[in-house]
């Protein structure tokens, strides 16, 4: 059978016969891939990639990072040393992120040595600088808060005059889950933000948008440009930090949800994104498009994992597939609602322990655990849960909810437990 047209196969990695093929013996090989970053994503990403006989390496940050003990292949060493990034490149047929803090001209140093890196430098720097995203999100005309890049006080002062207060101070490059943000409410707490300056100039500087909810429009692109997305979710956010996502997103409007699907297609084949994309959106009725982008991330993210038990093809298996540049699967929900909901370390140390309570009182439920030290506020896992209709939407966020809790505590965290469990019946 002749191969779809423009579709490449990578080369390299382990020989392995598959049999006799039309009367012949057929040899194939199967390619290796490389992230950068040891972290959960990574973790999650090897499950997908031993499904599709795929070797996957990581080049980790230390020995005690959550992706240690799924991946064999774990070298520790340091991503912003380029010649660690090369020797880690040796072997690969493709280098792939669990994070966009890699240094953008490492990557360029990468491509010019022949090494295959998906996302490309010129498509990830708009993930890892926030100034150069907004310039773009500008350029393709999509729905952009009010910004500005601020060099000094004096600049965020009249920037802040000419919108109004409060403002959205951010450092372009860093920050994630809340950090790197600040929000300066008159020129008076402008002058206290001169430590930041310090630190990091320019600094960007936004609107604080008024919005009802926050949405991410999830999508994966191949180095050929197919592309496909996942429904928009809503995405609830506690101190900066994803906490909760309901999928798909419920009473979105039609047109709002094709706008918002339609705009992170757009941006990755604009910007050559390869790999998995995420879109950050506020909904802001009445406005123009019905939103605002945030921000983008280029590689797996905490708003799709819902996607692991809750669509036919999971972020980390679409994002395999699509830095290989393989045909891409399909996106479509498993079942009429389904919400993700983290847990991020408490006092409990034992998180095995709550284990049989968890899992016994709601076996519907799937619990994905990162493997990482407990410490307070730090993501140490997830529980997603699918609904058979969007009516029990509610049930289903409270059953999610009580699940991670047992696990994070140790313990059932409500007064009254059998009540929430009892209206899955």
């Amino acid at each position: 059978m002749p191969l779809p047209p423009k579709m490449s196969i990578p080369r390299r990695a382990a020989k392995a016969s598959i049999g006799p093929v039309f009367g012949r013996l057929a040899h194939v090989t199967f390619p290796v891939i490389g992230v950068v970053g040891g972290g959960q994503l990574a973790r999650m990403m090897a499950p997908a990639a031993t499904a599709l006989g795929f070797e996957l390496r990581v080049l980790a940050e230390g020995e005690d990072v959550s992706a240690v003990s799924a991946v064999p292949t774990t070298p520790v060493g340091d991503y912003k040393d380029l010649q660690t990034l090369l020797d880690f490149a040796k072997g690969l047929d493709v280098m792939t992120f669990d994070h966009e803090h890699v240094p953008t001209d490492h990557l360029r140093a990468l491509q010019e040595a022949g090494v295959n890196v998906q996302p490309g430098p010129d498509a990830l720097v708009h993930a890892q600088d926030k100034l150069v995203m907004r310039a773009a999100i500008d350029r393709l005309e999509l729905p952009n808060p009010a910004w500005a890049s601020v060099a000094d006080v004096d600049a965020l002062v009249r920037f802040g005059e000419e919108i109004g207060w409060p403002v959205v101070l951010k450092t372009p490059r860093g920050g994630y889950d809340g950090k790197g943000v600040r929000i300066v409410g008159s020129p008076e707490e402008a002058a206290e933000a001169a430590d930041w300056f310090a630190a990091m100039s320019p600094l960007l500087a936004e609107a604080k948008v008024e919005f009802t909810r926050e949405l991410s429009a999830l999508v994966a692109r191949t180095p050929d440009g197919e592309a496909r997305a996942w429904p928009v979710v809503h995405t609830i956010q506690v101190d900066g930090v994803c906490d909760e996502v309901i999928a798909p997103a419920l009473d979105i409007p039609l047109e709002v949800a094709a706008a918002a699907e339609d705009a992170a297609l757009r941006i990755a084949a604009e910007l050559d994104a390869t790999g998995v994309l995420a879109v950050e959106l506020f909904e802001t009725p009445g406005s123009g498009a019905g939103f605002l982008i945030n921000e983008l991330a280029m590689r797996p993210h905490n708003t799709g994992h819902w996607t692991q038990d809750g669509s036919i093809t999971s972020q980390f298996e679409q994002h395999l597939r699509a830095v290989l540049n393989l045909p891409l699967g399909a996106t479509d929900a498993l079942a009429p609602v389904t919400v993700m909901k983290n847990f991020l370390g408490g006092e409990n140390q034992d998180l095995y322990s709550a284990y049989p309570m968890a899992l016994a009182a709601e076996p519907a439920a799937k619990v994905h655990c990162y493997g990482k030290s407990v410490r307070p506020g730090r993501k140490i896992g997830h529980v997603n849960l699918v609904g058979s209709s969007t009516a029990e939407v509610d049930s289903v966020r409270r059953r999610a909810t009580a699940v991670a809790g047992i696990i994070r505590d140790g313990r059932v965290s409500t007064e009254e437990p059998a009540a929430i469990f009892e209206e899955k019946a």
